[in-house]
């Protein structure tokens, strides 16, 4: 069921409370000029991730080859040249002391910043989800165990046990998943309350009697039934996480506990370009701002898509 119906007066039109499908989401979105442009943005920027080695090939250059002569020694390595060495063959630039591609590094960068938190957004809500399930549809035993759990989860300080993971977690897997793990670990917790408290809220409904009551399985209840009515709130609550996410991502590679060079990323690289602000502001700059423009734009497209989806916004279609 779509449309969920409260107690109304006789010949009164009932109250609809449902989130609206598909195409109706959309018409929505579209009309919501900010949110469009947020998606135009977060799409531009998954694009030159997954184009990284192509425009890289059109620069000609890659992010790890070290070109010395275009820095000058008497400055302590800062690039020669007007807005940190910015020229034909190197686009935006190189790095102060090495001489690494800016360019070359920040498109590979985009592709670690994104992957960790979409990888880590999509774990968030496969635990979140199969925890939350369990403890909304569960009996009183399972839900108190669970329950607890969450809100154990919810009660550490999550930055913090992240620095602790990585600095303690083994190193063989590779570091971007390792991260995303990490990341999943300690902030799944929201994810699984808000599925309990929908969950709980469903269970009751008509329809899911009725398959108790046909004997369908607990499994192909929660995923048949109750699933579906999650919908709604899950998909604006990983719109959300995404920059969350992303936040941690560049924060513990800032604090040198994310990936490692030579692989790039757009934290990593403002970790390195703090000592040399003064020296060659376009260093912080560009991985700053872009960073800053990624996660206004997903953060604007998460509020348009949470307005998309609530059935009180926009009238009636």
């Amino acid at each position: 069921m779509t449309v969920l119906e409260t107690d109304v007066a006789p010949g009164a039109e009932p109250v609809r409370d449902a989130p609206p499908r598909g195409r109706h989401v959309w018409r929505r979105l579209r009309a919501d000029r900010p949110a469009m442009a947020g998606l135009a943005t977060v799409a531009l920027m998954v694009a030159v991730a997954l184009a990284a080695p192509l425009l890289c090939a059109l620069e000609g250059q890659d992010p790890t080859t070290f070109h010395s002569g275009l820095l000058d020694s008497a400055r302590g390595g800062v690039p020669h040249g007007s807005f940190g060495g910015v020229s034909a063959d190197h686009w935006l630039g190189v790095e102060p002391a090495t001489g690494r591609d800016v360019f070359a590094r920040v498109v590979h960068g985009a592709r670690v910043s994104l992957g960790v938190a979409l990888g880590a957004t999509v774990l968030e809500l496969l635990v979140g989800i199969a925890v939350g399930l369990g403890a909304g549809l569960g009996g009183r035993r399972a839900d108190a165990v669970l329950s607890r759990l969450i809100e154990l989860s919810l009660a550490f300080p999550s930055f913090l046990l992240a620095l602790a993971l990585m600095a303690i977690v083994p190193q063989s897997m590779p570091r971007p998943l390792l991260l995303a793990c990490v990341i999943t670990a300690v902030s799944w917790g929201n994810v699984a309350r808000v599925t309990r408290g929908q969950a709980l809220s469903l269970r009751g409904r008509d329809y899911v009697d009725a398959a108790r009551l046909s004997g369908a399985r607990p499994s192909r209840i929660a995923v048949r039934e109750v699933l579906p009515g999650l919908t709604a709130p899950l998909l604006v609550l990983a719109a959300l996480k995404v920059p969350l996410n992303m936040v941690s991502e560049a924060g513990l590679s800032f604090l040198g506990a994310g990936v490692r060079p030579p692989t790039p990323s757009w934290g990593q690289m403002l970790s390195t370009a703090t000592t040399w602000f003064r020296a060659d502001p376009t260093y912080v700059i560009v991985p700053g701002g872009l960073l800053f423009l990624t996660l206004l734009a997903c953060t604007v497209l998460a509020e348009g898509v949470r307005r998309a989806m609530d059935p009180r916004w926009g009238g009636r279609s």
